[in-house]
């Protein structure tokens, strides 16, 4: 599956400023309707590391409104978590209805680095895909509406990305030495998301792939998929901003 994405794709500066700002204000109006009409959201990111996560989740959230959504940076389970069913740390964080949460990285941990890492037992990891499907088909049957992005990058662009960061100051924190361990493992890291991507994309819980070479396209079209998503589940369809600003540029006139 990851072979078919075109990483080529590019949106020029100009483009890319008027779509953001116009996904930016369809969200904010839809998130207003996700308050009205009580349904919990569910936004699912996952990909490679610097493969912009971070950056499309500001994206997401910068005009909606504080109150009406909540992040959750996953790590390694912490506590009381570790002896607990993996799921439970994220049956806790689902959001109430006509909330927002957004997962930075989530249950998918058990069938990508737990898997890769030998944290989970090859049962435990096989087992999971049934457990996530049955999990993810009772979010859905209960009312919520759930998102699945995974962030694809190439090799290259990953290293470009890692250099980068080492020069930066404020960026640098953000790179480790686990980072670095995690592209020796590209290959087996690829298997357990092309195997992840076949047997959890289901018909009420699909992946989205994203080309994410180039930021500006990536985040423009998580944007459009998000509210192209939520104008169907919520039925209702959000005024296009920049149609409105024509109209009122007429009238002027």
């Amino acid at each position: 599956m990851l072979e078919t994405l075109d990483l080529n794709l590019k949106l020029d500066r100009g483009t890319y400023v008027r779509e953001l700002t116009r996904r930016q204000i369809e969200l904010r109006e839809l998130g207003y309707q996700i308050y009205l009409q009580g349904r919990p959201v569910i936004i699912v990111f996952e990909g490679w590391d610097a493969a912009g996560k971070g950056g499309a989740i500001k994206r997401i959230t910068e005009r909606l409104d504080p109150r009406a959504y909540s992040v959750y940076p996953i790590s390694a389970p912490q506590g009381d978590e570790k002896t607990k069913h993996y799921l439970y740390r994220f049956w806790k964080r689902l959001p109430e209805n006509g909330q927002i949460g957004i997962f930075d990285r989530s249950w998918y941990g058990r069938v990508l680095v737990e898997r890769v890492e030998g944290f989970a037992s090859e049962a435990e990891w096989r087992r999971s895909y049934r457990e996530i499907n049955t999990f993810e088909g009772q979010l859905r049957d209960s009312g919520a509406i759930l998102f699945k992005f995974w962030l694809h990058i190439s090799r290259d662009e990953q290293l470009a990305r890692f250099e980068h960061r080492q020069q930066i100051g404020y960026k640098a924190w953000k790179l480790t030495s686990e980072d670095w361990r995690n592209r020796e493992k590209w290959p087996q890291y690829t298997a357990a998301v092309e195997e992840m991507l076949l047997r959890t994309s289901t018909r009420s819980a699909p992946w989205s792939l994203i080309e994410g070479n180039d930021k500006s396209w990536a985040r423009v079209q998580i944007l459009s998929k998000l509210v192209e998503g939520l104008s169907r589940e919520l039925k209702y369809q959000p005024a296009d901003p920049l149609e409105h600003e024509k109209k009122k540029r007429k009238l002027r006139l």
